[in-house]
């Protein structure tokens, strides 16, 4: 498999919509379980992006991801308690944060990860 159909996978994959998911789970179940998932699953990804040297796909991945949650976010707007749900933050505010926050934990994964042909 060529690597851009490589990339492209992982563009896919990325494509959930992770932030949103785990701001639903918050919201309807008050569990952080969907933010752990979400940090555990993207930590992967990005793991395997850059041991395989598909780092710009990483990139790409979190703002498609970002704006596929902006996405189904604008779709609970007209659920009245989801507006004041994470305060002091908007919703927008909350996708904008978490989706910062998740860079971190993939960040440190692809410092810590050797490529593969590298030889470390």
């Amino acid at each position: 498999m060529g690597k851009s159909i490589k990339g492209i996978a992982i563009i896919c994959l990325y494509c959930f919509p992770f932030v949103y998911f785990s701001m639903y789970q918050d919201f309807t179940h008050h569990s952080m379980l969907g933010y752990v998932l979400m940090i555990v699953v993207t930590v992967g990804l990005a793991y395997i992006a850059k041991r395989y040297g598909y780092i710009k796909f990483v990139i790409i991945g979190n703002l498609v991801s970002a704006i596929v949650s902006y996405f189904f976010i604008g779709t609970m707007a007209e659920n009245e308690n989801w507006g004041g749900f994470f305060k002091p933050f908007s919703p927008e505010g909350m996708l904008l944060l978490a989706s910062c926050l998740n860079i971190i934990p993939q960040l440190l994964a692809m410092i810590f990860t050797q490529k593969k042909n590298s030889g470390g």
